[in-house]
């Protein structure tokens, strides 16, 4: 059985990880906002639900023009979130309840409130305070277009012109400024935040953004053309490792610096890369000497199809092992929509056409989708590796597609003239009891208002009632810590179309039928069902997962 204490530097390989929104999770407080000493008092939560770890998103002094990862001092926590004092208090907790904590880094952008920002304006073009950002002159007669072409992942161009003249870098939201990594106080100034917060007793790291940060400053700056900005398809389009600014090949030197910090603590500390690239390039940043492990959006954005999900699997799993790691899965995050929604989707829907229209074109049947997300989680929980789990998920929370225009906080919204809606559905409190102004997430109102649907899903209509998404929660992650070795899977042959049937070390298998009918069920110990069975319990229904003993 793997060893996740403390005591052994690979807990990461196989652990189940569970991110953390913090200003989402609970309100200790009352201002709305979720903060540090609200995820203190529901670690317990955590600890029952059978996790490994939590990983927090950004709680560092933000004006969140982008939900906290606008990052205007990188080693403080945002007041309305709480103190350094409560931070250090929260991982004790954690530490006391067997929990590791990972927190946000996020390299590629400062605030533009940050202090070396503000420095930067105040300088004046040429100075050493913007060398640490990308600033450039405007191209045209009198410097009035932007240096290039490039496109903001956020919308419009990526360039935002200052009062003197000069231009400068905004990969995501124009309050966002790039950072120059060419530059030694930037890499400096970084050590020193992941030495900060390693002796605070963060265990690790999750990168943001982890494939952005090397850039092409030569002169000229070049245009992308048509290669296109953004995604995984522009980098298709090009050499591997040869696009303006994304998966550049000198970021690694980055990664491979920041693993001699990593390894300077006992146990070493660990990290994870997010990096929207393709599998092959992917594993250049979860090699040993680097990151360690890379997420695998491929997994995340697979439909609902046995096929399909077979290559990603089998694939991702080659994937890792070809840089000594471990695969990661994840189902959702903060940046997606939430997957008891998103798998009822029918094949070619448009994401944000759906959110526009509150749900409804087409509408999601929320039992169906509850049954196929609970499916989707048990299979993800059997797979060699680790499980990444979004907060919420364990409750079977859906998207809440609907949200006002007038409530919505996501830059995406504003800054493409209000023609995609955002993520803000997915980052919609928590519920914890069936009553009251925010269901148990504070005491007063929540920063984004939340359905009355919630109260059902809430943890206290869900624990200790047998069925519950909940509890099978619970269950899967007990059973996982006592069936998990090895790290490898076999494919059984000649399955039933449209289902997918492995076995794991020891013997043990998962089915998971993705087909529209029901299918035999093979023999062997029932260990776990998503869903109910038939009362002789010899075939599988449809959008159903099952555990089986050898």
């Amino acid at each position: 059985m793997t060893d996740i204490s403390s005591r052994n530097p690979d807990w990461w390989r196989q652990a189940v990880i569970y991110q953390v929104y913090p200003r989402s999770f609970a309100d200790a407080d009352g201002d709305g906002l979720g903060d540090i000493r609200g995820i203190t008092e529901r670690l317990t939560h955590l600890s029952a639900l059978g996790v490994d770890a939590l990983w927090l998103s950004p709680f560092y002094p933000s004006e969140l023009a982008d939900g906290g990862y606008d990052v205007a001092d990188y080693r403080d926590i945002d007041p309305r979130l709480g103190t350094l004092d409560d931070f250090d208090a929260m991982v004790a907790e954690a530490h006391r309840l067997g929990l590791k904590v990972i927190v946000d880094i996020v390299p590629n952008h400062t605030s533009h409130q940050h202090p070396w920002f503000q420095e930067a304006l105040r300088a004046g073009p040429g100075s050493a305070a913007r060398d640490r950002y990308v600033f450039r002159p405007g191209r045209g007669a009198h410097g009035e277009l932007p240096p290039t072409d490039w496109q903001s992942v956020f919308g419009g161009s990526a360039w935002r012109r200052v009062a003197d003249g000069d231009w400068y870098l905004h990969l995501f939201a124009p309050q966002q400024p790039d950072l120059d990594w060419d530059n030694e106080d930037v890499r400096a100034d970084f050590r020193t935040t992941l030495r900060f917060w390693s002796d605070r007793g963060v265990d690790g790291f999750r990168i943001d953004v982890a494939h952005a940060l090397a850039k092409d400053l030569t002169e000229p700056l070049r245009d992308v053309g048509d290669i296109g900005a953004t995604g995984e398809r522009a980098l298709e389009r090009v050499p591997p490792g040869s696009h303006p600014y994304w998966d550049r090949d000198e970021v690694h030197e980055i990664y491979r610096d920041w693993r001699k910090i990593f390894d300077a603590y006992t146990p070493p500390r660990t990290a994870v890369a997010e990096a929207w690239v393709p599998g092959p390039r992917r594993a250049l940043y979860a090699r040993p000497d680097e990151l360690g492990q890379a997420f695998n959006f491929e997994y995340l954005e697979a439909p609902w199809d046995a096929d399909e999900l077979r290559r990603v699997i089998t694939d991702s799993l080659a994937t890792a092992r070809a840089a000594g790691a471990s695969a990661t899965w994840v189902l959702s995050n903060h940046d997606v929509i939430r997957h008891a929604s998103r798998l009822m989707l029918p094949p070619g829907t448009d994401d944000n056409a759906w959110l526009l229209s509150g749900g409804q074109a087409p509408a999601v049947d929320a039992a169906a989708g509850l049954r196929r997300a609970r499916a989707a989680a048990l299979l993800m929980l059997a797979l060699p590796g680790s499980s990444y789990v979004y907060q919420g998920e364990e409750l079977g929370l859906p998207e809440v597609a609907d949200l006002p225009a007038a409530v919505l906080q996501d830059p995406v919204w504003e800054q493409t003239g209000q023609l995609r809606k955002g993520r803000d559905g997915c980052r919609v409190p928590l519920p914890w009891t069936t009553t009251g102004p925010s269901y148990g997430f504070g005491p007063g109102a929540a920063w984004l208002p939340q359905p009355a649907a919630f109260a059902g899903y809430a943890v206290e209509a869900q624990a200790g009632t047998a069925g519950s998404t909940l509890e099978l929660y619970r269950t899967a992650l007990r059973l996982r810590r006592k069936l998990l070795d090895g790290e490898t899977l076999s494919w059984a042959p000649d399955v039933p179309p449209g289902v997918l049937h492995f076995a794991r070390s020891e013997g043990w298998r998962c089915v998971a039928n993705l087909s529209g009918a029901p299918v035999p069920l093979p023999p062997g110990e029932i260990l776990l069902t998503s869903g109910p069975l038939s009362e002789n319990a010899t075939v599988l229904p449809p959008d159903t997962t099952a555990w089986l003993g050898a």
